[in-house]
């Protein structure tokens, strides 16, 4: 007969159920107990109606404005600095130039471009955010659904070479949406980019050829390559100053249209005089009126 490692093992002990024997005492009062309150609902956390994408859009409209202003501004400075750095080429071809004009230019165009990449990375996310958010109150309010995603909005900005088609044609869906919104445009209409579009669409295209450009331009070699690469640096500085400021009155300009004018911000008008103006009519006063 074989048996388990350990002997056999004994045999469970069935318990039988005790009979009732009526609620439970205690010899003195248990120190458990439910709290001396009155009954009320359990706390949970605050589940309150999701947040209306129209104040989205109004929260970020401040930050991308903000961040789009000193993106132009750090834009410009860095243009002026590649431009003082090539002024700096032209001198050297005829006279040696002191170390410390040199070291203060390289400081300068290296603090300014390391500076506008960036705070222009950062810019780029905030209005990429807008734009979804806006692309969401826009759809909410003409009650369709955008044919293209979220994500793939995403990746159609940030791809290379993509994003020179798919950027302009989604700020021009989002302008259609949001004039149909507004009852500017029909619902099945084509959208028909206005020409504030077209020129940002201009400038984005622009400011992204010019800076490929100048950072392949930057693997050549040779005194006149370099040369020729602070001027590629100087015109896509200049580009996206352009781009920024041109994206600053497209997000302006769409955000007034998405969002309703505060009426405490309007301005009230008063009537000041009446000039040649007719007499309002005066219904006869009755003879027995007391005065």
């Amino acid at each position: 007969m074989a048996t388990p490692p350990g002997g056999a093992r004994p045999r469970a002990v069935r318990r039988q159920a005790r009979p009732y024997a009526g609620p439970p005492a205690y010899p003195a009062v248990p120190r458990w107990g439910f709290p001396a309150l009155a009954w009320r609902w359990p706390l949970a956390l605050p589940t309150g109606p999701a947040v209306d994408p129209v104040r989205r859009v109004a929260a970020l409209y401040a930050t991308a404005t903000s961040t789009l202003w000193i993106i132009a501004g750090m834009g410009g400075l860095t243009a002026v600095a590649e431009l003082w750095r090539y002024v700096l080429l032209l001198r050297s071809r005829g006279e040696a130039l002191p170390a410390t004009t040199l070291a203060v230019s390289d400081a300068l165009v290296v603090t300014t471009g390391v500076l506008t990449l960036v705070l222009g990375a950062l810019a780029g996310v905030v209005v990429v955010l807008w734009a979804l958010r806006a692309r969401e109150a826009a759809t909410e309010r003409i009650g369709v659904r955008s044919a293209r995603s979220d994500a793939q909005f995403v990746l159609g900005v940030l791809v290379p070479g993509l994003n020179l088609v798919v950027a302009g044609s989604s700020l021009s869906e989002l302008e259609h949406a949001v004039l149909v919104g507004e009852g500017a445009r029909e619902r099945g209409a084509r959208p028909r980019p206005s020409r504030l579009v077209l020129v940002w669409w201009a400038a984005w295209v622009a400011s992204l050829l010019l800076g490929w450009t100048a950072f392949l331009w930057g693997f050549r070699s040779g005194t006149q390559a370099l040369a020729d690469g602070v001027v590629l640096h100087v015109w896509t500085n200049i580009a996206v100053v352009v781009l920024a400021v041109v994206t600053i009155r497209v997000v302006r300009y769409l955000t007034t249209l998405l969002v309703p004018a505060d009426p405490t911000e309007l301005p009230h008008l008063r009537v000041l005089g009446l000039r040649d103006a007719p007499a309002p009519p005066r219904p006869p006063r009755p003879a027995d009126a007391q005065r």
